[in-house]
């Protein structure tokens, strides 16, 4: 093998890697507008933080209640 054909490799392997720890710690989302990984709405794939979401839910179509 040539020495640029490893160097994919390892990048490919990295990559994997990578993949590997966000399937073990269930992080894969991130809020939309801020980037948060904490708090996140993903009901109907929305992906926003909590914050995010009340910035912009009546907008979207969703009604508070009492």
């Amino acid at each position: 093998m040539s020495v640029d054909g490893q160097a994919e490799d390892d990048e490919s392997s990295d990559e994997e890697a990578r993949q590997g720890d966000a399937e073990r710690t269930g992080n894969t989302h991130v809020c939309r507008m801020t980037g948060r990984k904490q708090g996140l709405v993903g009901k109907y794939d929305i992906w926003l933080s909590r914050q995010s979401f009340r910035e912009v839910a009546r907008g979207m179509g969703f009604e508070k209640y009492d």
